[in-house]
């Protein structure tokens, strides 16, 4: 076994050296800030340092629990990331089946080019545009003023918060989340398309038969890893879509985290929400990953 393995590393050396960047990446950036972790247990001092710091057990795990904005705050969470997984998720598998139907090469890149765009603007330009958007002067009043309907400052009601949250999050990462899947779907063998044409199948048959079901792994694969940021939405995009008005539905552990732990210096109750976020995921990613593998025979391990 070792003998095949040193051949392999030999003869495919050019791989293992490109990986090499991605490999230190993960220790450096996720590895090596586990052991950080232990401050969530800790009175963390800067002056004292990780190991003079006095330990507290589950002090600031107790403070999350018992704080009177916990409930409201973990409960936006739940509540976006819900929403992110049920309306968001999908979109890129739609577009994907949908883009691939188009058969004229110079619109399918145009269309994919055009969807893909939106990715590569951070989310403080994407805020800014939307903020322009529904404000006094812009598009959504002048449309809505057509028909007869007051102006509305949208960005400051709660009720309207969670829908653009969400349509932000497709309008930005729909067309990004589409490259997987078309890759995917353009490794599907070509013959099984065409022995579906000769028996008269429809091409809503053939993505009902073949094209969404050799998908369905890859789908199942990046539905788990999204399960594991469940509680993960991004701090960048919630507070910078944030108004005082809308913290009543759009207040989420990330900006509590940023307000309580970070503006406040309170470092290991900030690491406690993260390390309970982590947990979280990880018990969320666990148990869906078992019961995949009982319907599906597939999982990520």
């Amino acid at each position: 076994m070792k003998a095949v393995a040193f051949h392999r590393m030999k003869v495919f050396w050019p791989l293992y050296v490109m990986a090499i960047p991605g490999i230190i990446f993960l220790i450096v950036f996720k590895y090596i800030p586990l052991a950080g972790a232990v401050i969530a247990f800790k009175d963390y001092s800067v002056f004292k340092g990780f190991i003079d710091s006095p330990w507290v057990g589950l002090k600031h795990f107790e403070t999350l629990i018992h704080h009177y904005d916990f409930f409201r705050v973990f409960g936006n969470t739940l509540m976006l990331g819900f929403l992110k997984l049920v309306l968001v998720f999908p979109m890129p598998v739609l577009l994907a089946l949908m883009i691939n139907e188009i058969r004229k090469s110079a619109l399918k890149k145009g269309i994919q080019t055009a969807l893909y765009i939106p990715h590569f603007l951070s989310w403080v330009i994407v805020a800014g545009i939307i903020f322009d958007f529904f404000s006094l002067s812009g598009l959504f009043n002048i449309v809505s003023g057509w028909f007869g309907f007051e102006p509305l400052l949208a960005m400051q009601e709660s009720a309207y918060f969670r829908p653009i949250y969400v349509i932000a999050s497709i309008w930005r990462d729909a067309g990004w989340g589409t490259v997987v899947y078309m890759a995917a779907i353009s490794a599907i063998d070509p013959q099984l398309y065409e022995s579906a044409m000769i028996d008269g199948a429809s091409k809503f048959k053939q993505i009902r038969h073949i094209t969404f079901p050799l998908l369905l792994p890859t789908v199942l694969v990046l539905f788990l890893l999204e399960i594991g940021n469940f509680l993960d939405l991004g701090f960048d995009q919630v507070y910078n879509l944030l108004t005082p008005m809308t913290y009543s539905v759009g207040d989420i552990l990330d900006t509590y985290v940023f307000r309580t732990g970070i503006q406040q210096a309170q470092y290991s109750f900030a690491t406690a929400v993260g390390l309970f976020q982590s947990v979280i995921g990880f018990i969320l990613v666990y148990v869906f990953n078992r019961l995949s593998k009982k319907v599906s025979d597939g999982g990520l391990w």
